[in-house]
């Protein structure tokens, strides 16, 4: 069983950088993780993932070069540094742990979800 939490989330105008956290309790170091976002009216999709086993990652491409995610498995902790922030960023944040030995892009194949913390970029 993992419980994650996220935090970091916040108002912003646009360019400027956040940086969010998901702390993780339970069993971490073996789940690959992911960071999801869902703006309002749409549906939650994958901005980057990360393996635990090589720590090598996955970008969606509107978020490539902008966004970097990283994990602490001594901390129990993921992170995903947000610079370059657009309106277009803005969205509820969540943090999301899966078992599968590969790095799925849908909600469906993961099995531990944070709360969600919330991301607003103003223009």
């Amino acid at each position: 069983q993992v419980q994650l939490v996220e935090s970091g989330g916040g108002l912003v105008q646009a360019g400027e950088s956040l940086r969010l956290s998901c702390a993780a309790s339970g069993t971490f170091s073996s789940y690959n993780m992911a960071w999801f976002r869902q703006a309002p009216g749409k549906e939650r999709e994958i901005v980057a993932g990360i393996v635990w086993s090589d720590s090598s990652t996955y970008y969606k491409d509107s978020v490539k070069g902008r966004f970097t995610i990283s994990r602490d498995n001594a901390k129990n902790t993921v992170y995903l540094q947000m610079n370059s922030l657009k309106p277009e960023d803005t969205a509820v944040y969540y943090c999301a742990a899966t078992r599968s030995t590969w790095l799925p892009r849908t909600v469906r194949n993961y099995d531990y979800w944070g709360q969600g913390t919330p991301v607003t970029v103003s223009s």
